[in-house]
C-alpha cells in the first residue's frame, strides 16, 4: 500500500487539459476472462475504441482502480498496451481487486503510480483509497497529510485541483454500495474544503454515473469498462447499459467540462441474474 503523493511535473501546450477516465476494468489473468458472463477484455477494448470513434484525443489517461480482478501481472500488462495505443500518458490507482505490488511491478509504473501530477493550470492528484483485504476504502491519516500538503503547494502556485480515488466519498443511494464509500471522507472533505482550488472529485467503484455539486466542488463518477450496477438498488443488481467511460476538459480557469460516452453497435453478453461477483 502506497500513501506519499509522488510528483510528476508534465509539459503541456493548450488552453485546456483534456482528460480520459476508464474504470473498473476487471481484466482476468487470462484473455478473455468474464465477468457476470461479460468479456472483460472484449469490453475494455470496445470502450478504448469507442472513444478513439468519439474523435477524443487525451493529454492523459485516468484508471481509476479495479483494473485487475484478482491484480494478475498479465492483465495490468494488457490494459497497459491497450491505454498506451490511445494516449501515451496514462496513470493508474488501485482499487479493492486490484494489487499494490503487481501493478507497481508494471514498466514505468514510477510514472504510471505519480500521485501528484500538475500539468497547464491544474494539479491532479491520485488518491490510493485501498484497504488491503477489505471491500470498502479509506484514505488513512498518512496520504490525509500528504494530501494537505500537495493541495497547499498547488494553492501557492495558483493551481486548480482535481482529486481522483477509486471508492465514492459520499453516498451515491445504492444502499449494498454505500456500505464500501470511504470511511475517513469527512476528514477528507475537512481537508479539500479548506482550498477553493479544489473543483472536483472524480472516482470509479460503483460501475454507475454520477455528477452532482457538494458546494463549489462537483463530484463525479464514471461508468465501468465492463459490467454496469444499477443505480437506487438496496442489493447487489447489474444493469443492462453498455460500457463507457468518462471524457473531461480542465479549462485554465478552472472550469471543467465532461461527460460519459458509452459504447454504441456491440452486443454484450451479461448475467442480470447473478446476485454478487465477489
Amino acid at each position: 500500500m502506497f500513501h506519499g503523493l509522488k510528483r510528476l511535473d508534465l509539459t503541456h501546450d493548450g488552453p485546456s487539459v483534456r482528460l480520459c477516465q476508464f474504470t473498473d476494468c476487471h481484466l482476468g489473468a487470462e484473455l478473455g476472462g468474464r465477468l457476470l458472463g461479460m468479456d472483460t477484455d472484449h469490453s475494455m477494448l470496445a470502450v478504448v475504441e469507442q472513444a478513439r470513434r468519439d474523435g477524443r484525443s487525451a493529454d492523459l489517461v485516468l484508471a481509476t482502480g479495479d483494473l485487475a480482478d484478482g491484480g494478475a501481472p498479465a492483465a495490468y500488462r494488457r490494459l497497459q498496451s491497450a491505454l498506451a495505443a490511445f494516449c501515451p500518458r496514462q496513470f493508474w490507482l488501485p482499487g479493492n481487486h486490484d494489487d499494490c505490488a503487481a501493478m507497481q511491478a508494471v514498466p514505468g509504473s514510477e510514472r504510471i503510480m505519480s500521485g501528484d501530477i500538475r500539468v497547464g493550470a491544474w494539479q491532479i492528484i491520485l488518491l490510493n483509497s485501498q484497504v488491503p483485504g477489505e471491500i470498502g476504502g479509506e484514505i488513512g491519516p498518512m496520504q490525509l497529510r500528504a494530501l494537505d500538503e500537495a493541495l497547499s503547494g498547488a494553492s501557492e502556485a495558483g493551481l486548480h485541483s482535481l482529486i481522483c480515488l477509486h471508492h465514492q466519498p459520499v453516498a451515491i443511494g445504492c444502499a449494498w454500495l454505500d456500505e464500501q464509500m470511504v470511511a475517513d471522507a469527512d476528514a477528507l472533505f475537512a481537508i479539500t474544503d479548506r482550498y477553493p482550488g479544489v473543483k472536483a472529485l472524480l472516482w470509479g467503484h460503483i460501475h454507475q454515473e454520477v455528477d452532482r455539486q457538494r458546494g463549489s466542488v462537483r463530484l463525479l463518477a464514471s461508468p465501468s469498462t465492463c459490467v454496469q450496477f444499477a443505480p437506487g438498488s438496496e442489493d447487489f443488481q447489474a444493469d443492462d447499459l453498455p460500457p463507457g467511460y468518462r471524457w473531461l476538459e480542465l479549462h485554465g480557469d478552472g472550469r471543467i467540462d465532461t461527460g460519459v460516452s458509452r459504447v454504441e453497435g456491440v452486443t454484450f453478453e451479461i448475467n442480470l441474474q447473478q446476485r454478487g461477483y465477489l
